[in-house]
């Protein structure tokens, strides 16, 4: 019996070649229906998101609560001029497995990209199967090429590809926004560990003025000029200051602890604060409110979460209109028991197309493209929601600057003035016409307002980290992230946008 050779080895001769002719043709056919198909629509405008989503708002050209109109500014880390810091900051962006977590959905993101792209791209498969009867003779082989090709007439692959993509540079802004707030944690948890180290040292001066002040009480009563009473009040404020240094311990082993998982490191509290505050670093350039909110790397990924919900609105569209599919395929047989038609070719070929057009689905489809438009109006109202905190975040940093500011000038006047007050009871003792509890006394006020005064300075330094954050400053020197629309990878005619269109719904 003749045997029907499979096609395998050295390219088929001349007039299987010119069997594939329908391969070339369907191509073709493809190309030139792709290219008159439906185009897909650009998603709304920043403009147009910051309309829909701001429907009560009039953005000022400054802010209310003060500051300087200049241009926002980076690399503001490097205005604390703390080196420990910086290494720190690094540290912390290299080791935090919550940044990690951040970026590892950005390289997810990136193959959902991949994954929509390879959607628009034909599918080429190879089958093959063969094998033997038990009487040793061999079984029908089979080995087929087959060619599947998705016309996208209505655009439903191209804006699920535009989704993808717009996904893809959503979770690159939330990531820098994570990178960017990290870098805040760590310098706010860094200023409070150096002010709780402070207050520690001032309150355990505290408990040294308390202790001698029980002293002082003692003697009074021995000599007959205290009694019982005035031991009985030393002692509560003893227990009192030396209460509260317990509690500033606890909370600068605290701090440090935080400041540790924030850096990846074990909790072990052996991070070393720094034995002073920074220095509060000179007025900050705030922009205008417009510019902020096309700044701020969680409002640029809030804007891309509208558009990728567009584009999920068109692909929903799309998918209740039918369906095109171009299928091609090449086959060769072989065996030693069966015969084929004389008529058969070996190897044979083969085109053809299939339409899918849903004509009932119960309402799903229509359903469905109304559960992604309301997932639109969701995106909308939540970049509403993000911009007004912004816009909130900027102008509660900008007013307790100025409040804290003037606290602080308030508080050294305090502290001086608590200080000459200790020089002239000191001054009255030495003259006889007070005691040394006086001065103890006196002591504890200027360290209570020494205290005071930490606080609010430590509390400067981390609202012009807030502010810094709120503007949507970088902490270091780096390009502006890119979020145009046209960071989206076009190729060709499958990427042709509507740009002539004035609507921003995709009908």
């Amino acid at each position: 019996m003749q045997r029907n050779q499979v096609l395998v080895g050295p390219p088929p001769p001349s007039g299987a070649r010119g069997r594939l002719a329908p391969l070339h043709v369907m191509l073709c056919a493809a190309l030139c229906i792709v290219a008159a198909g439906c185009q897909t629509k650009l998603p709304p405008t920043r403009a147009e998101i910051q309309q829909q989503a701001l429907t009560n708002i009039a953005l000022p050209t400054a802010w209310k609560a003060g500051g300087d109109n200049g241009n926002i500014a980076d690399n503001w880390l490097a205005t604390f001029n703390d080196a420990q810091l910086d290494a720190l900051v690094t540290e912390a962006i290299a080791h935090n497995p919550d940044l990690r977590v951040a970026a590892t959905r950005v390289e997810q993101a990136a193959q959902y990209v991949e994954v929509a792209k390879a959607a628009l791209r034909p599918s080429i498969n190879i089958f093959g199967s063969g094998g033997t009867k038990s009487g040793g003779e061999d079984a029908l082989q089979v080995l087929s090429l087959g060619v599947s090709w998705e016309i996208d007439l209505w655009g439903r692959l191209r804006y699920a590809r535009n989704a993808a993509q717009e996904d893809y540079v959503s979770r690159q802004a939330d990531f820098e926004f994570a990178h960017q707030s990290l870098a805040a944690m760590t310098a706010k948890s860094w200023f409070t560990a150096s002010e709780t180290w402070l207050q520690l040292q001032v309150a355990e001066e505290m408990v040294k003025s308390a202790q001698q002040l029980l002293v002082f009480a003692d003697k009074r009563q021995q000599v007959g000029v205290g009694n019982e009473q005035d031991i009985a009040l030393a002692r509560a404020n003893l227990g009192t200051f030396q209460d509260s240094a317990k509690q500033i311990r606890f909370a600068h082993e605290q701090t440090l602890r935080a400041l540790e998982l924030l850096l990846g490191r074990y909790p072990a509290t052996e991070l070393k604060a720094r034995q002073d505050l920074a220095k509060l670093p000179g007025p900050v350039p705030t922009g205008m409110p417009l510019e902020t909110l096309e700044r701020r790397p969680d409002l640029i990924a809030a804007e891309r979460r509208v558009a990728a919900a567009f584009n999920r609105v068109g692909e929903a569209k799309a998918a209740q209109l039918p369906r095109l599919s171009l299928n091609a395929s090449l086959r060769a047989f072989d065996s030693s028991i069966l015969a084929l038609n004389p008529d058969y070719s070996n190897p044979s070929s083969g085109l053809g197309a299939k339409l899918l057009a849903p004509v009932y689905r119960g309402g799903e489809l229509k359903a469905q493209a109304e559960i992604k438009t309301l997932e639109q109006k969701e995106a909308i109202a939540d970049y509403a929601r993000m911009a007004l905190r912004a816009i909130g975040d900027v102008e509660n940093a900008l007013a307790a600057g100025k409040t804290l500011d003037e606290r602080e000038r308030l508080l050294q006047a305090t502290v001086a003035d608590n200080r000459r007050a200790l020089d002239l009871t000191q001054t009255s003792y030495r003259i006889g016409k007070s005691d040394l509890r006086a001065a103890e006394q006196q002591h504890l006020s200027v360290y209570a307002a020494q205290l005071a005064l930490l606080r609010v300075r430590s509390e400067q330094l981390a609202q012009r980290v807030n502010l810094h954050l709120a503007l949507g400053g970088s902490f270091e020197t780096r390009p502006a992230l890119e979020t145009t629309t046209e960071l989206k990878q076009t190729t060709g005619f499958l990427d042709q946008l509507d740009t002539k269109s004035g609507t921003r719904s995709a009908e």
